[in-house]
């Protein structure tokens, strides 16, 4: 992008006020919300612009970035400010007057600050990130840009196969970044007066940082990776994730957006980690050992909240929240303490075999919408082959006590595409999804329903599965087909990933360093949100891949 280095915040605004009557929801551009952190720009020793590649919409839910956000702004002398990827509308315009990308707090172009942190939490934004960097004026590759600009760090689940990024990003956090992304700071500010390689070589000696032009990598004739190996002495040979001790306090203070997001809720993190071990579950594996807060941090987290923001919704964070154990004591005292305001407390990730009665009892008060159960499959035969131990007689009677205490919707989540699975496990999902609407009508008759999602396999780095094949697309089709009829039926309904887009998150998730060229090229032939399904260019990474002689028809898209 070519943009004009002479613009300020003074100037920004100006050019806003011109702006911004004419592009679709503006309020994701202006800032000013309450509770966003501003701070005398001036008065700060390092300046953080943190980055979620993604739509405002999208962004503002992400509680990742709210973290650090959170984290840097504690320090006095430090300062984060945010920055999302502009709408098409709104890229358009400051593409055609050169306005550099901005921050929402102080306007200050991107470029002005000390280091830009994103946050990847699916692949889908990789091409998002190229399209970021160059909005805020920078070279995309890493190679190109020197100690004049903001030095870019990169971290989040997407992040855990870091390679089909590598030639874009300087520094890969792996694991958690509270900690890190501290000690990059205070390494970068006592190397300032050094070139950015000699910077490079002292973060990456903190453990969890991947810097990639350190790592050289060879490949056997079969074009599959021999060895990544490093070629300067600071580089660690194996780069092993950072994992924080004790969870640090939970974000209470949380940003309350001008616009409609996608989840208009309070998190807290009550647990992380899992020990469940689920064969295709990434974040389980990788966000491992389990630590929890304590009920009392949570309880004094709800009454901040409560006092900051006005939300009326909690949701209570981890993956798998009735794994906590407090869940019950903690269900207990919530409903004890706020019982009497309306509040709705949401607990998105239960497992059936621990929804205990007492638990949906400690939850009854609230607004019941619907209650999400995850299966993954429907025979015992495939959850036994993904590691997850359930039987029909436990999921039925789970439905039956949520459906006896007045909630009407139950929602299920299953994955196809497993593994050894077959037609008639497929079958089994429509046969399941009957009998849980079924155990529904006994209590409510008509108005009982039963939402189902379902998922595409995806073999992910650092799982039991990841090196198993995906699916054949065509037998994908198929089994979505046979759903898609089956679900035809009052009470029923069915959504699903749609099987080409699940191939391409696969190529990306398990894709080596060659992968980036692709990224690079579909980015400049015009792709980006590659999540929003409406936007997906599927014609520019056919021929990204093509160009790059890949070989499409391995890979199916």
């Amino acid at each position: 992008m070519s943009v004009h280095t002479d613009w300020t915040p003074t100037t920004i605004e100006s050019a806003l006020e011109r702006i911004l009557p004419r592009v679709t929801k503006p309020g994701r551009y202006t800032g000013g919300e309450l509770n966003q952190v501003v701070k005398e720009w001036g008065s700060v020793g390092y300046r953080v612009a943190m980055a979620f590649p993604d739509l405002y919409d999208i962004g503002m839910s992400n509680l990742g970035w709210m973290i650090h956000y959170d984290i840097i702004n504690k320090h006095h002398n430090l300062l984060a400010e945010r920055v999302f990827c502009p709408w098409d509308d709104m890229e358009a315009a400051l593409r055609a007057r050169g306005i550099p990308l901005f921050s929402l707090e102080t306007k200050h172009p991107i470029r002005d600050f000390d280091m830009l942190a994103m946050t990847l939490p699916y692949e889908q934004l990789f091409t998002n990130a190229l399209n970021l960097l160059d909005l805020a004026g920078l070279p995309v590759r890493s190679a190109d840009r020197d100690a004049s600009y903001p030095l870019v760090v990169a971290g989040g689940h997407a992040c855990y196969n870091p390679e089909p990024m590598a030639p874009f990003i300087d520094v890969f956090v792996i694991g958690e970044g509270e900690e890190v992304l501290l000690e990059i700071i205070a390494t970068m500010r006592a190397a300032a007066h050094l070139d950015r390689e000699t910077q490079l070589r002292h973060v990456a000696g903190i453990t969890g940082c991947y810097v990639p032009r350190f790592y050289d990598v060879a490949y056997h004739d079969d074009g599959t990776v021999a060895a990544i190996t490093p070629n300067v002495p600071e580089a660690p040979r194996r780069v092993l994730k950072a994992i924080v001790p004790v969870l640090p306090p939970p974000v209470t203070d949380f940003i309350v957006p001008f616009v409609e997001t996608v989840h208009n809720r309070a998190p807290i993190e009550i647990m992380r980690g899992c020990t469940r071990g689920c064969r295709f579950c990434h974040a389980g594996m990788v966000t491992r050992p389990v630590r929890e807060r304590p009920v009392e941090e949570v309880l004094a987290a709800m009454e901040r909240i409560i006092d900051t923001t006005g939300y009326e919704e909690i949701s209570l964070m981890s993956l798998s929240s009735s794994d906590y154990s407090h869940v019950l004591e903690l269900t207990q005292r919530i409903g004890q303490r706020f019982g009497g305001l309306g509040l709705n407390i949401s607990l998105p990730s239960l497992r059936i075999e621990t929804v205990s009665t007492q638990l949906m009892d400690n939850l009854g008060d609230g607004r019941r919408t619907g209650f999400t159960l995850a299966p993954e499959a429907a025979t015992e035969k495939m959850r036994n082959t993904i590691n997850k131990f359930v039987t029909h007689e436990q999921l039925l009677e789970t439905a039956r006590e949520i459906y006896r205490r007045d909630w009407r919707t139950i929602k299920l989540y299953f994955m196809i595409g497993h593994p050894q699975e077959e037609m008639e496990d497929v079958a089994a999902i429509a046969d399941l999804s009957r009998q849980v609407l079924a155990e529904g009508r006994r209590f409510h008759g008509n108005k009982a329903a039963v939402n189902v999602g379902v998922s595409t396999f995806i073999p992910k780095p650092h799982t039991p599965f990841q090196w198993e094949p995906m699916g054949d697309m065509a037998d994908i089709r198929a089994k979505l087909r046979y759903l898609i009829d089956e679900f035809k039926r009052p009470g029923l309904k069915l959504r699903w990933n749609e099987p080409d887009e699940s191939v391409f998150e696969g190529v990306l998730t398990r894709g080596d360093r060659r992968m980036a060229a692709v990224v690079e090229r579909a980015w400049r032939k015009g792709a980006t949100f590659d999540a929003w399904q409406n936007h997906f260019r599927r014609d520019a990474w056919q021929e990204a891949m093509a160009e790059e002689g890949l070989d499409l028809s391995l890979i199916h898209i």
